[in-house]
């Protein structure tokens, strides 16, 4: 299914830290602005994802896209996307979690359309089959339409601790039911430990919380009034503000939004919403979370090495190699050799050079917390 409605809107969330994939990212340029999967930064390749499902008449959709991010990070992701205009840019004073952010901007999109139905992606996830993923999608936003807030949950392959999972009302993978049937949502459930993880995926009940979510504003703007009265009394004032103007409008969300309650949609809303709907979906999903996940994703050798062209590989098995340092020509590249080594990550940039073990890419924010402790924040 794909949805054709005009009032459907997309909302990005482009934030973050990204000590995960240090050096290369860093906090004036986390992980979404990075092209780690190769092309085009993860931001922009999950605009043009979704570009088509926004696009009306002869517009080609950029109108009805919008992007929540920090102060910080507003130069570089105007770079990332240019053809988001200024003010479809949601700048967060400070940062406090999702649920304030997706309020925010479910009452501004109101504003302009108040039948608007939003769509919340992360900005820094992979997807492998983008028609599958369009059809799960085009599920979501029917259920929306019909007045269920929803969630796309991923069906999962392994027992992942890492991951929020949700458990679905019946069995995610009933025989005979339709690929993207929305199903009612049990509950949420918080990281597990490998042995409850590996129970949820023998369940069949179970579905990866990968942080997607489909309204319409108004039903978004309800459920916080219901469950979070202290930030909808912030957006109030935010309203009001801009019925007055711009000025006053950005002068309100200076000073309220910094005292907003910093909790995330998931524990502030979706885990009391009732008649809340989840669309299972199989399509190559990643949250590209670790250098790990980045070499799975990546083009490698018959050997399993993920290098730059020119790389030097002897007796060399599952390396992912990465050269990100500023070049004068395109000739300009130092060679690497790997000789005799094995599942290793080696992330070279002008100023740092990372090399750890792959099963251990998870602790390279270790080295993060190790440079701010020492008083080197400038290499972070």
């Amino acid at each position: 299914m794909t949805p054709t409605d005009p009032s459907l809107h997309v909302l990005i969330l482009a934030g973050g830290a990204g000590t995960r994939f240090w050096p290369a990212s860093r906090a004036a340029r986390p992980k979404q602005l990075l092209p780690l999967l190769g092309g085009e930064p993860l931001l922009a390749a999950t605009a043009r994802r979704v570009l088509p499902l926004c696009a009306r008449g002869g517009g080609a959709g950029w109108e009805r896209v919008w992007i929540a991010t920090g102060q910080h990070l507003v130069a570089p992701t105007r770079a990332a996307l240019p053809e988001v205009s200024e003010r479809r840019l949601l700048v967060e004073p400070a940062p406090r979690n999702t649920a304030p952010c997706i309020g925010w901007a479910a009452a501004t999109i109101a504003r302009d359309d108040p039948e608007a139905v939003v769509v919340v992606l992360p900005s820094d996830h992979h997807i492998g089959d983008v028609p599958r993923f369009l059809e799960a999608l085009g599920a979501a936003v029917a259920s929306a339409q019909g007045g269920a807030i929803t969630t796309i949950g991923v069906r999962p392959t392994h027992p992942e601790t890492g991951f929020g999972y949700i458990e679905a009302e019946e069995t995610a993978g009933a025989e005979g039911a339709a690929p993207a049937e929305p199903r009612r949502v049990r509950r949420f459930v918080e990281k597990p430990s490998r042995e409850r993880a590996a129970e949820f995926v023998a369940s069949g009940r179970f579905l990866w919380n990968a942080g997607m979510f489909i309204f319409r504003a108004g039903d978004m703007l309800a459920a916080i009034r219901a469950h979070l009265p202290a930030l909808a009394a912030g957006l109030d004032e935010i309203d009001r503000a801009a019925a007055l103007g711009p000025d006053a409008e950005a002068e309100a969300v200076l000073r309220v939004f910094p005292g907003l309650p910093a909790v995330s949609i998931d524990h502030g809303v979706m885990e009391h919403v009732a008649g809340l709907a989840v669309v299972p979906g199989d399509f190559g999903w990643s949250d590209v979370g670790s250098w790990q996940s980045a070499w799975e994703l990546a083009d490698k050798d018959e050997r399993g090495n993920s290098a730059p062209a020119g790389s030097v590989l002897i007796d060399a098995h599952g390396n992912h190699v990465v050269d990100l340092r500023a070049r004068a020509a395109p000739d300009d590249r130092r060679v690497i050799a790997l000789v005799g080594v094995e599942g290793l990550v080696v992330v070279e940039t002008d100023d740092a050079l990372l090399i750890v073990p792959r099963d251990r890419a998870q602790e390279v924010k270790h080295a993060v917390d190790e440079l701010k402790a020492r008083g080197q924040g400038r290499h972070t």
